[in-house]
């Protein structure tokens, strides 16, 4: 039988299984991270390797999201988020047993399929639970907020993880979170219905596959073997060629994975390139930083956890703000806020130094950490409630597509940077002028691009 829909009860308990499903997602960004010199001295590989075990878990993610938005609303996204939390479990253990590099990578490459289903369907059945506006902004507050606690409490697990059990022990805990979202979700989550007659743009998954795997994989490697290696100029190449044919797929097929129509609402398109920026500047910095605890100044993975809780721990409170301050000073003063907060934390610390005192860095992380924490949650808001409730997936789909885009694009362009050691610190130096200025321009393109 089906849960009721208007069950308060019922809306709890999908709010829990919806933030356990977003949560888990963030929660193998930053334990991981932390676990990369451990991995690195196990199964062997440099840098580049190391950007590889994370993004063969961005690429999944973001290349796949769009389909697994659509297809939820084709065959209901409870249905779809069930298979992909089962997917996402199934995966963290095969990651844990990973015998080399190799099976390490493609089980986070599964990971990541998994992780694509269950984001954009997880906020799908929280916007069909939540109809009104207020109420909705709350929801996602706290689904926001679960994330963030993962995000929070992520590289201090992953340091006790490592420091009692190795680094395996990282991916497992994942089964048991995985098992009470299945169960929940399962019970008390309503399904929503499917959409007659969606189809499946399966050219257009394969041209965003190739474009955006090209576009990461000659980024990594161009940081070890030069940018003007014939390689990377030809990776460089077929990424803009795959790009090409995705926007022209796209732009005419019947039912396209990425309708184009959508950015036609200012603040829709708006809202996915800030979602672009951000996640640059952020999951880039989040990878250069563990480097630079771990690898330039020696610390263990344990104190790595404890250097990031400020910069991840001032997500959470700011997660459960911009419900009260958008509805006090609107989403566009929200969000250009967060982003400017985070723009002045990384030109703080632009003194970064081997051996800097890192109780001078602490209040630099908060400010990256609590000005993306106050902007994502006005963000994801606002961008949903630009599309019709029955479009609820593909939307919040692009949002984390572009997203996870951003995750990779950071990660591959500022590891390229860090590469080697005896550069490393002008290399962090240049990721966080960057950043710093992908920040400001997604707090002006808020204001300027905003719908009147």
């Amino acid at each position: 039988m089906e849960p009721d829909d208007n069950s308060d009860g019922n809306k709890i308990w999908t709010l829990a299984a919806m933030s356990l499903g977003f949560a888990v997602v963030q929660l193998d960004v930053t334990i991981v991270n932390t676990g990369l010199h451990s991995i690195g001295a196990s199964v062997g590989g440099g840098v580049a390797a190391l950007q590889w075990v994370v993004n063969a878990y961005t690429i999944g993610f973001a290349a796949l999201i769009l389909t697994a938005g659509a297809l939820g609303d084709r065959v209901g996204a409870k249905k779809i988020f069930i298979m992909g939390f089962a997917l996402f479990t199934g995966a963290s253990l095969a990651c844990a047993l990973a015998p080399s590099l190799a099976i390490l990578i493609a089980a986070r490459a599964l990971q990541g399929f998994g992780a694509a289903i269950l984001v954009p369907n997880s906020l799908a059945l929280l916007n069909h639970s939540y109809r009104e506006k207020t109420r909705r902004r709350k929801a996602v507050g706290i689904w926001a907020a679960g994330a963030s606690i993962a995000l929070t409490l992520g590289p201090l697990a992953g340091g006790c993880l490592i420091a009692l059990a190795g680094w395996r022990t990282i991916f497992l805990v994942n089964i048991p979170i995985g098992l009470a979202g299945l169960w929940l979700t399962w019970r008390y989550a309503a399904e929503i219905q499917p959409a007659a007659g969606r189809g499946l743009d399966l050219w257009g998954q394969i041209t965003a596959i190739s474009a955006l795997g090209c576009l990461a994989g000659a980024m990594i490697e161009g940081g070890v073997v030069g940018w003007l290696n014939r390689w990377i100029l030809s990776g460089l190449l077929a990424s803009a060629v795959s790009l090409i044919l995705f926007i022209l797929r796209e732009r005419h097929a019947q039912q396209p994975m990425l309708p184009l129509s959508l950015f036609n609402r200012r603040l829709f398109a708006t809202s996915s390139l800030i979602g672009l920026l951000v996640n640059i500047a952020f999951y880039g910095l989040i990878f250069v930083l563990s480097l630079y605890f771990q690898t330039l100044n020696g610390l263990s993975p344990l104190v790595t956890g404890l250097a990031f809780l400020p910069m991840t721990g001032a997500v959470l409170p700011t997660n459960l703000w911009p419900a009260s301050v958008t509805q006090r000073f609107g989403a566009t003063t929200t969000i250009a806020a967060g982003a400017i907060i985070a723009a002045l934390g990384c030109i703080g610390l632009l003194n970064l130094d081997r051996g800097t005192s890192y109780w001078a860095m602490c209040a630099q992380l908060m400010a990256i950490g609590g000005g993306l924490g106050l902007l994502v949650p006005a963000l994801t808001s606002a961008l949903l409630g630009t599309v019709k409730k029955e479009r609820s997936g593909i939307a919040s789909g692009v949002l984390n597509a572009t997203r996870q885009t951003g995750s990779v694009l950071g990660v591959a362009l500022f590891g390229s940077f860090v590469g080697k050691t005896d550069t490393f610190l002008q290399g962090a130096r240049l990721s966080l002028v960057i950043s710093a200025l992908l920040l400001i321009r997604g707090a002006v393109a808020i204001i300027i691009g905003r719908e009147q």
